[in-house]
């Protein structure tokens, strides 16, 4: 039987017998390759390479479909809520980027432009309603009392904001006027403050007597006087005890009804007169 074939180069013998390298021989040559082997052999750790692989692909979708696609972006924008303000106005004013993804939407920032645009409104919620539209949700102020400015009349909130001016006095708004240019309360507490002060009285009057209010004229900030019609007058006082002294006064209306003047502003001890 023949022996191995060996050939001679440069004086060396060279082999050629022999089956070749193993697999566990070149795990043994090569320690990265070896570790590898090993991780892919154990079914724990393979499923969580899977599994993080997987988790990224679908991240990366999400994003895309977020951002990148076409399917979740801006086309259409409703606004709800509105009494005198329209619609469109407000769609209008809340300038809504479209066909942008909508969850890049900076919602606190329209809002903040929509109040800044439109003082009327008050509050608004934007939220999202996917997959395409923008709700606008607003709440409108209401005037609680009427300043004259010219031939137009601007209207004053339940916070003594004034937040529109309008050509035509809404009917069952009292007038307000401010009589305070020369009183220290005027400094004391600024034309802010005093306007505060006049709207929260007028916010306390019950409907029925509120119909009956003509003026609320405030002289200082202790010093708030009622007109009403029939040139009844009302000493009101400050702005505190506000919900007792409407309680008083409605009582002593229909108690006095030919009185003419009215003092509530210590509503323990009112006192009437005039006939």
């Amino acid at each position: 039987m023949a022996g191995p074939t060996t050939a001679k180069r440069g004086g060396k013998k060279a082999s050629r017998s022999g089956p070749p390298p193993s697999k566990a021989s070149r795990t043994r040559r090569f320690p990265r390759l070896r570790r590898l082997f090993r991780v892919f052999r154990a079914p724990g750790r393979r499923g969580l390479i899977i599994i993080s692989i997987l988790v990224v692909l679908l991240g990366a979708f999400g994003v895309w479909t977020l951002y990148g696609s076409d399917w979740l972006r801006v086309e259409h924008v409703k606004a709800e809520g509105t009494e005198v303000l329209t619609p469109d106005e407000v769609i209008e004013a809340a300038q809504a980027p479209m066909n942008a993804p909508l969850v890049s939407v900076d919602t606190d920032a329209m809002a903040r432009r929509l109040r800044a645009r439109l003082p009327r409104i008050k509050t608004v919620d934007v939220v999202r309603s996917w997959p395409h539209t923008i709700g606008l949700e607003v709440t409108e102020r209401t005037p609680e009392l009427l300043m004259r400015s010219g031939k137009k009349f601007v209207e004053v909130d339940a916070e003594g904001v004034r937040f529109a001016t309008v050509p035509a006095a809404p009917k069952g708004v009292p007038f307000l006027e401010m009589a305070a240019s020369d009183s220290p309360s005027l400094h004391r507490f600024g034309t802010d403050r005093l306007r505060r002060a006049a709207a929260d009285v007028a916010g306390e009057l019950p409907a029925p007597l509120r119909k009956d209010v003509r003026t609320v004229r405030v002289r200082s900030y202790d010093s708030l006087t009622l007109e009403l019609t029939g040139d009844r007058t009302v000493v009101w006082g400050s702005s505190e005890q506000g919900a007792e002294k409407a309680k008083v006064l409605t009582a002593l209306l229909k108690a006095a009804r030919d009185a003419r003047h009215f003092d509530v502003s210590v509503p323990s001890a009112p006192a009437t007169s005039g006939s």
